[in-house]
């Protein structure tokens, strides 16, 4: 099942100890290094601890998911309910999966969403993740905290992607239509003056065609996760900035293809060492990664040149 999601990438260039900064200030020059929904191999997804936690490990972008509540506010979260694999309820219960979706987000206020624990759960698949009390914030809330937080990140070009799953059928139930969808986040956007330093990011067409249409001037980047490249690109109208793929169908002639297109290539999710190395030798523009600590670590030892 498929939901109306929206991911935040925001790109910073900032100084730092670790590395060092004219190592960090020349490899992002070049290479793109994507804090997926923050960092989530290490902190809580999509809170303000992964997103500040990033920017202190010196990523270049953080991604971010977005989804509307109740009462009109972009939230930062991955589906439009409580997942019963990151959540507690108010009262601290565990969210059986069988019951999440009636944790509907688009049926909440910002107060209800809030009081939900998105942080102390135990997670399997990511056992290096550091537990706290932390809750689902307002993308306005996460501008906020980046800008005041570390006056010297510098945000730079394709600060904000926004990635969109979307069932038709799911309208007014789990979300909005997808004019209102991004109407609404552009807003935020357009509010916190990062227009130009936005790319609009979704495996949806029709949310690609309707930012092209509507903000002409923002970035945009398609993802896929399957599909041949030609197929895939004759689904838009357009040629997007940026095409980002299932990390597992990149290779060196789909690399060469996309550049001949006059796109950048960023590949999802790639967190071990092994794909990082191999993503990064058949050159890709950047990539996004749960763990983008182990990324930074290979591109400062000179596997990114």
């Amino acid at each position: 099942m498929k939901w109306t999601l929206l991911f935040i990438v925001l790109a910073v260039t900032q100084k730092c100890n670790q590395p060092s900064s004219e190592q960090m200030q020349n490899m992002t020059k070049s290479f793109d290094v994507q804090g997926h929904r923050g960092c989530r191999g290490l902190m809580p997804e999509n809170s303000i601890p992964a997103f500040l936690k990033a920017l202190e490990i010196g990523v270049t972008t953080l991604e971010m998911d977005v989804v509307i509540s109740g009462d009109g506010e972009v939230i930062v979260s991955h589906e439009p309910f409580f997942s019963h694999e990151i959540a507690l309820d108010p009262l601290g219960r565990d969210i059986s999966k069988e019951d999440e979706l009636t944790h509907n987000i688009y049926q909440m206020n910002v107060s209800d969403i809030q009081q939900y624990d998105c942080g102390s759960k135990p997670q399997s698949r990511f056992p290096d993740q550091i537990k706290m009390k932390t809750y689902k914030p307002t993308l306005k809330e996460v501008f906020q905290h980046v800008e005041v937080g570390f006056p010297p990140i510098i945000l730079r070009g394709s600060s904000t992607i926004l990635r969109s799953k979307r069932i038709p059928d799911y309208y007014g139930l789990f979300h909005p239509a997808a004019e209102e969808f991004c109407d609404r986040v552009m807003s935020v956007i357009v509010a916190s003056k990062l227009n130009e330093r936005v790319t609009i990011q979704s495996f949806d067409p029709e949310v690609l065609e309707v930012i092209h249409l509507k903000y002409p001037s923002i970035r945009l980047a398609f993802l896929v996760e399957q599909g041949e490249y030609e197929s895939n690109r004759a689904i838009l109208t357009f040629t997007p900035d940026i095409y980002s793929p299932e990390f597992s169908m990149v290779n060196k002639d789909l690399v060469d293809q996309v550049h001949m297109d006059q796109m950048k290539i960023l590949p999802w999710t790639v967190n071990s060492e092994k794909d990082i190395q191999s993503m990064v030798k058949i050159g890709v523009d950047g990539l996004i990664s749960d763990y983008p600590d182990r990324v930074l670590s290979l591109v400062t030892q000179g596997a990114v040149k």
